[in-house]
C-alpha cells in the first residue's frame, strides 16, 4: 500500500542548525541591505507575496506526493489510533495552543512586549496549533519503527480534514483573541497552500504509481526533498530579513515565543502518548499517533501568517520560531518513545 519512509537525512537531522544559520543570515542582510527585502515585499497579489508563495509551494509539494487517499480504506482496522489522532489534533491541540498564547503574552509576558505585538505572536502560535504535521511525521514514524501504512492513513485523513476545518477553527480562535480575520484571505490561503498542492501531489502520485514501478514514488520524493528544504530555508531568510530591525531591538522575543511552544509540544505528546498507553494501543501505532499530534505543518502556518498579517509581522515570526523549536523537540520525543517502548509491550 505504501513505501517505507526513508530514515531521517542529514539536512533534516540538523534542520535546527540550518534554520539558526538562516536566521543569522537573514537578520544580517536585512540590517545591512533593507532595500532588498522592501523590494521583495512589494511583489504581491491579493495579500499573497508571490516570492514567498513560490518558496512555500516548493516546500509543500514534495510532502503532498506522500499522501495516499487509497490508504483510507483501512481506516476502520485499528480505530483507536485514528481516534487519538483526530481528538488530539482537532479538539485539543488548537485550543491549548491558543490558551497558552493568551496566558503567556497577555499575562505572564504582558510587561515585556507591546500589546499589538503580543496579539500577533498569539496568532502565529494559533496557526501552528491548527496545522497538524503532514510530512515530517513519516520521518518520526520511521525512527520509532512505527506502522508505516497506518501512519499514511493518519496523515491522509488529517489532510482531508484540514481542507474543511483549518479555516473555521483558525477564524474562531483568532476571533476569541480579538483579531479581525479576513475570511477571503484565509480561504484563499487554504486553497492555495493545502487544496491545490494536495491535488497536484495526488496526480503526481497516481502517475508514478501507474508507471509499473512502485519504487518510483520513493525515488521521486527523495529527489525533490532537497528543494523542499531549500524552499524552507529561503523563506526563513526572507522572514528574518523583514524582521531584522525588530529582532535587533528586541532579541528576547525569540526566547519568549519559544516558551509556550515548548510547553505545548511536550504537553500534547504526554496527552496522546499517555492516552494510547492506557488504552492499550500497540506501540507501532501509539508512537506515531502521539508524534503527529505534537509536530506541526509549519509550512502552512508560515504561509497563512504571511497572507493574513504580512511578511514583517509578529505572527510570521512566531511560526518561524516554531520551525526552530520543532526539530530538537521531536528528536527528544523520538528518543523518549524508543526508551519507553517496552512498557507498551509488557502492558500488551
Amino acid at each position: 500500500m505504501s513505501e517505507a519512509a526513508p530514515d531521517i537525512g542529514f539536512f533534516e537531522r540538523y534542520l535546527s542548525i540550518w534554520v539558526g544559520s538562516c536566521i543569522i543570515c537573514g537578520v544580517t542582510i536585512g540590517a545591512i541591505f533593507p532595500s532588498i527585502f522592501q523590494a521583495i515585499a512589494s511583489v504581491e497579489y491579493a495579500n499573497v507575496n508571490l516570492v514567498v508563495a513560490v518558496f512555500i509551494w516548493v516546500m509543500i509539494y514534495p510532502m503532498m506526493v506522500n499522501v495516499d487517499f487509497a490508504s483510507l480504506k483501512d481506516i476502520g482496522k485499528k480505530p483507536k489510533g485514528v481516534c487519538i489522532t483526530l481528538v488530539v489534533n482537532w479538539l485539543i491541540k488548537p485550543f491549548t495552543m491558543a490558551a497558552l498564547g493568551i496566558l503567556f503574552f497577555e499575562h505572564i509576558f504582558a510587561g515585556m512586549v507591546e500589546p499589538e505585538s503580543a496579539k500577533e505572536y498569539i496568532a502565529g502560535m494559533i496557526l501552528l496549533g491548527v496545522a497538524p504535521c503532514t510530512a515530517m511525521v513519516f520521518v518520526w514514524s520511521q525512527l520509532v519503527k512505527g506502522d508505516a501504512n497506518y501512519t499514511l492513513v493518519q496523515v491522509s485523513l488529517n489532510d482531508i480534514i484540514m481542507i474543511f476545518a483549518f479555516a473555521p477553527i483558525t477564524a474562531i480562535l483568532l476571533g476569541v483573541t480579538d483579531i479581525i480575520v479576513p475570511w477571503q484571505t484565509l480561504t484563499i490561503s487554504v486553497i492555495l497552500y493545502v487544496l491545490i498542492p494536495l491535488i497536484v501531489g495526488y496526480i503526481t502520485r497516481r502517475m508514478l504509481d501507474g508507471s509499473g514501478s512502485p519504487a518510483k514514488i520513493s525515488i521521486f520524493t527523495a529527489q525533490v526533498k532537497p528543494f523542499s528544504i531549500m524552499g524552507l530555508l529561503a523563506t526563513v531568510i526572507l522572514l528574518f530579513g523583514f524582521q531584522a530591525q525588530t529582532i535587533l531591538d528586541e532579541p528576547l522575543v525569540i526566547v519568549l515565543i519559544s516558551v509556550p511552544l515548548l510547553i505545548q509540544s511536550y504537553g500534547i505528546f504526554a496527552i496522546a502518548y499517555g492516552w494510547a498507553f492506557l488504552w492499550r494501543v500497540p506501540f507501532s501505532i501509539a508512537a506515531p499517533a502521539a508524534l503527529i499530534g505534537t509536530s506541526n505543518f509549519f509550512e502552512l502556518a508560515v504561509a497563512v501568517a504571511i497572507s493574513l498579517f504580512g511578511l514583517d509581522s509578529g505572527a510570521a515570526l512566531a511560526t518561524v520560531v516554531g520551525v526552530l523549536v520543532e526539530v530538537p523537540v521531536m528528536l527528544s520525543l523520538v528518543a523518549f518513545a524508543k526508551r519507553t517502548k517496552h512498557h507498551f509491550e509488557s502492558k500488551g
